[in-house]
């Protein structure tokens, strides 16, 4: 049956193709795939790929430009003309498609996907995919690993070329995670295809290929920086100078901060950044920005932040408010440090989006004062935290209570953007 006017219209709309292609080239590819090189009257890709679908490319191909062009200029100016993009495996997994739909609608292109990486290692390794922690390291900071390092769990990850292995091979080591055992996946789907193993702290494998995805089987030391999957983490896991949100405190926090995902968090005041951390650390679509007016605690934060897994945590290194011109609008908003300052309340109540919570920390009078007058004026909840720890009194053990804590907890009105 002939397809109707809107279906056409539609077909003929769709000037992009993305094609995925693997190691073994053309032949790896469906027929449509082939179809949509073939007619296409430029190719863009990486230089590799243009060399594996070559015996296709009958238009004009262009190497993707050095650096990166994120904005897809030459692409998109080319927009109602055929046009193919080619990409490695799935084009939407850690994939040029998740750039490019950025700039193009999907009733604009069409794609053939081809097996991702991933998909090609845990079939080569027998692994559940599903039961798998996956992270691209590819042109990304190793650090974000961090998080996935837990005993007995496997972890596939992506890296950007022969180094690697080596340097996650050393940062596993270096962690308590050195009895781990990697397998190194190099050229998957090609001529070169390789597999090999080698445990972390004893890692030795000559002539890796650039082309490598690394599997990893975790294995824990007694000394292993392991990080709980709970809010309020030990503060011993933090570089700090006392500037810190002690661990029940952070709990309770970071609670009524109630991390939703994709959202962005303001730590004012932010310390040794751990409120940003912990909030970053839920979930791998948060994003924060710490806050904080000493150049050496803004140092702290970062090392902190990258020892964590979440490096791409944001600092504004400045007093506020004035350091929070600029900042994209924040979902949520924690004032731990310098909330009592001239204008950083009132800044923070005006910047927070509708619906989004702002949750705010006394240990002083001062600041207990200001709280009081915010629920007064704006509702919200107060709560009183006290905290004691049992330690020595003389030869024997009593209780010594930590300063008392006063949370405020208030959502502005507004439906969530």
């Amino acid at each position: 049956m002939p397809p109707d006017s809107a279906e056409r219209a539609l077909n003929q709309s769709r000037w992009l193709s993305i094609v995925g292609i693997g190691e073994d080239g053309v032949k790896g590819l469906g027929e449509n795939a082939r179809n949509a090189i073939s007619s296409a009257s430029v190719v863009f890709g990486g230089q590799r790929h243009l060399e594996l679908a070559a015996p296709l490319i009958t238009g004009g191909s262009r190497a993707w430009p050095t650096p990166f062009d994120a904005a897809m200029r030459d692409v998109v100016a080319l927009r109602g003309q055929k046009v193919c993009v080619l990409a490695s495996g799935d084009p939407f997994l850690f994939g040029v498609g998740a750039t490019l739909s950025r700039h193009v609608a999907a009733e604009e292109f069409t794609t053939y996907p081809a097996p991702s990486a991933f998909s090609l290692a845990a079939s080569r390794l027998g692994w559940p995919l599903q039961e798998v922690e996956t992270v691209s390291l590819h042109g990304r900071p190793l650090d974000l690993i961090r998080p996935l390092l837990h005993p007995g769990r496997r972890v596939i990850a992506l890296t950007s070329d022969e180094k690697g292995p080596v340097e996650l091979a050393e940062l596993l080591a270096a962690n308590g995670f050195g009895s781990s055992r990697l397998t190194v996946l190099e050229a998957l789907g090609g001529e070169a295809e390789r597999v090999r193993s080698a445990q972390a702290n004893r890692f030795s494998l000559p002539a890796i290929n650039a082309l490598n995805v690394v599997a990893v089987e975790v294995a824990a030391g007694d000394d292993a920086r392991i990080l709980p999957r709970a809010f309020g983490l030990d503060d011993a896991l933090f570089d700090h100078d006392g500037q810190i949100t002690k661990r029940e405190i952070r709990a309770l926090t970071l609670s009524a901060l109630a991390p939703r995902r994709g959202e962005l968090l303001w730590d004012i005041g932010a310390g040794s950044g751990s409120i940003g951390i912990e909030w970053m650390l839920a979930d791998p679509s948060l994003k924060a920005v710490a806050v904080e007016a000493d150049a050496e605690r803004a140092a702290r934060i970062r090392r902190n932040a990258v020892s964590f897994g979440v490096p791409g945590l944001g600092i504004a290194e400045g007093e506020a408010p004035a350091a929070l011109e600029g900042l994209p609008a924040p979902d949520a908003i924690f004032i731990g440090g310098g909330g009592s300052d001239p204008g950083v309340f009132d800044a923070a109540v005006d910047a927070l989006r509708p619906g989004g919570r702002l949750v705010a920390n006394a240990v002083t009078l001062e600041m207990e004062a200001l709280l009081l007058a915010a629920q007064a004026r704006l509702g919200g909840e107060l709560i009183r935290i006290e905290v004691s720890r049992a330690g020595p009194i003389g030869s024997m053990q009593g209780w010594k209570p930590a300063m008392p804590v006063t949370q405020w907890r208030w959502r502005k009105p507004g439906e969530p953007q």
